[in-house]
């Protein structure tokens, strides 16, 4: 048996868990730059005047009007609270599948015989005990069902976010109410083609003959096909997988025409990825930077580039990726410009241990450094040690806007909940 456990409304949960004044009422989250509504609790998504992805001065007179508090999103509150829930997982099994920010998938295998019911709800409570935040639990035998139950869960009130798929009556009558586009792994166009043939529930999906399914669907619906009709076909993971590629970038809270502060958001921004790099044990071969104006604007002068560094040697080292991207970013910037974004994108990765040099080079002999710089900013908190390029006291001339951002209540000393 797998399990899903996914938080609800987690971003707004996250906030609501520091401020309990707003348990039970509207509460949205912004994109960067507060630009979009990009998450809502329940209380919030009811009002249907206030649309998704809506931006925000449109609808910032519908959000006061309804008493909807907003937060511009914080990140780093986020990561942290995501981690808690991770690790309280691990307690239930010993092979713990991360799929997002605020979604896993737990091994049940062994445990068919056992209360799978009173487990799942053990599970939410010890969550909302430690975390404060609200989760929904589905098991079943396989991946795509667990997340239907988990959708189950969540959707009907009287399973109290926990559902459990565990007999052949369960998973037709949840097949049955669960429609097309409901399945993980369905998409729009495929929901479409599956709704002509007049099919239009999980269950009727499950009653195509599979030899259409492979033939329309390819091995990917096959795969889905076969999970809802009990075959497991898509194992847990053990470790995530390396990530192919790492980059970043944001808009800048203004528009910028001085090469210095680019460099300086370019830095930073080299700074993060380079660390994601280092954590995963491995280096890149390529680093791209990018840089463009705002091409929504009707009167400022357009212009956008890109260029792509080929490493001497594969690296993660945050100095030797600050300098060839400073040369980059030299390169392809132009001034008499009003530059809204730049961008870095680390490619071509490999593990460290198979970096290759070449005759006259030998391996990083800074590493020792860039263990030294992790360990520091770790314990002391980002950016306590940075390259001089990333001069943090400019940070505030071209970061997101961020006006209503909350305190990073768990990892930052100055920002501790008070309680008076």
């Amino acid at each position: 048996m797998i399990a899903l456990i996914d938080c609800n409304s987690f971003y707004a949960s996250c906030e609501q868990v520091f401020r309990p004044d707003l348990i039970g009422k509207p509460v949205v989250v912004l994109s960067n730059n507060d630009g979009c509504v990009i998450a809502a609790n329940s209380e919030a998504k009811a009002l249907t005047q206030i649309p998704m992805f809506e931006p925000v001065f449109k609808i910032k007179d519908q959000l006061v009007k309804n008493g909807v508090t907003f937060f511009s999103s914080n990140y780093t509150l986020y990561g942290e609270m995501s981690d808690r829930v991770m690790r309280i997982l691990k307690e239930f099994s010993p092979l713990v599948e991360i799929y997002s920010i605020d979604e896993s998938f737990i091994d049940l295998s062994g445990m068919e015989y056992q209360d799978l019911r009173a487990y799942g709800i053990e599970m939410k409570e010890r969550i909302f005990k430690y975390t404060g935040l609200p989760v929904g639990v589905g098991i079943a035998p396989t991946k795509v069902l667990a997340k239907l139950a988990n959708r189950r869960a969540k959707k009907q009130k009287e399973h109290e976010h926990v559902y459990v798929i565990d007999s052949e009556a369960k998973r037709i009558e949840t097949l049955q109410w669960a429609k097309i586009k409901d399945v993980w792994g369905i998409g729009k166009k495929h929901a479409q083609r599956i709704q002509e043939t007049g099919r239009n529930s999980a269950f009727d999906f499950t009653q195509l003959p599979l030899s259409w399914v492979r033939k329309q669907m390819t091995v990917v619906g096959e795969r889905t096909w076969r999970e809802l009709n009990g075959e497991s076909c898509l194992a847990l993971e053990r470790l995530p997988k390396p990530k192919k590629a790492i980059g970043t970038a944001k808009s800048f809270g203004k528009k910028l025409e001085k090469l210095a502060l680019i460099e300086e958001a370019c830095s930073y921004y080299i700074n993060e990825v380079s660390e994601v790099l280092r954590n995963q044990n491995c280096c890149a071969n390529y680093l791209q930077v990018f840089l463009q104006t705002n091409y929504h604007s009707e009167r400022d002068k357009q212009y956008n580039n890109s260029i792509t560094v080929t490493l001497e040697v594969p690296t993660n080292n945050t100095f030797i990726l600050n300098a060839e991207g400073k040369k980059a970013l030299h390169k392809i910037f132009k001034p008499g410009y009003r530059y809204k974004k730049v961008g870095v994108c680390l490619s071509g990765i490999v593990p460290k241990e198979y970096v290759q040099t070449t005759l006259f080079t030998t391996t990083d002999e800074k590493a020792g450094l860039m263990e030294a710089f992790d360990f520091i900013n770790q314990k002391f908190g980002k950016t306590t040690l940075a390259p001089a390029l990333m001069d943090t006291r400019k940070i505030k001339e071209w970061e997101l806007i961020k006006e209503e951002r909350s305190p990073r209540y768990t990892t930052q000393w100055k920002e501790l909940l008070t309680i008076v």
